[in-house]
């Protein structure tokens, strides 16, 4: 991969993964709740999660979708009923102010939530097809690597971010305002989907 396609990627790979999306605001929400500590689990299942689906759809999960549409349209189906089960816990956590109320994503959960991400998979897709033009394995991995070191500084800003507002959450109805706009922002990253 030339390194004019390599800063491309990389310039591509900060802007997608700092944007809003089901992931940054779901690291929002965990800060704002738990703190920066008690989401590093959350935020490394991100990295490595969404690390290795990369790689497997560089390597031709992308091309089982071109010929079999349908399992595309199911998961998109797939990807819109969880985020409005995750939008559902979101508004509905407890108004208390206690942090053992918030139960950040584990891991394994935020490994296995890239596979249901809308966001994701979109970026994931356009990765490989854009940036990957030889098809070849050393271009997704290099795009996979690429992704999980942007993955860093985004996760660490959107949880610190979420972190400072919840210094500001100290009342129930400051705490439900904003739970319920988090999830309102989650169930707004579905409408594209639709």
């Amino acid at each position: 991969m030339e390194m004019g396609v390599i800063y491309a990627l990389a310039i591509f790979a900060f802007v997608s993964t700092f944007t809003p999306g089901p992931n940054n605001i779901m690291l929002l929400t965990s800060g704002a709740n738990v703190g920066f500590v008690r989401t590093l689990p959350h935020m490394a299942g991100i990295m490595c999660g969404f690390s290795f689906m990369v790689l497997v759809v560089g390597i031709g999960l992308g091309s089982v979708f071109e010929l079999y549409p349908q399992l595309q349209q199911g998961l998109k189906w797939a990807c819109l009923a969880y985020l409005l089960l995750l939008t559902y816990k979101i508004v509905t956590s407890k108004r208390e102010l206690k942090a053992t109320d918030y139960e950040p994503m584990s891991f394994i959960g935020a490994c296995l939530f890239q596979w249901v991400n809308p966001k994701g998979w979109t970026m994931a897709l356009t990765s490989i097809t854009v940036y990957n033009t030889t098809s070849d394995v050393t271009g997704v991995i290099i795009i996979s690597a690429v992704f999980a070191m942007a993955n860093i500084p985004s996760g660490t800003l959107w949880t610190l971010m979420g972190r400072e507002i919840g210094r500001l959450l100290n009342t129930p109805k400051r705490l439900r305002v904003f739970n319920w706009s988090m999830g309102a922002l989650l169930l707004g990253s579905t409408l594209p989907m639709l």
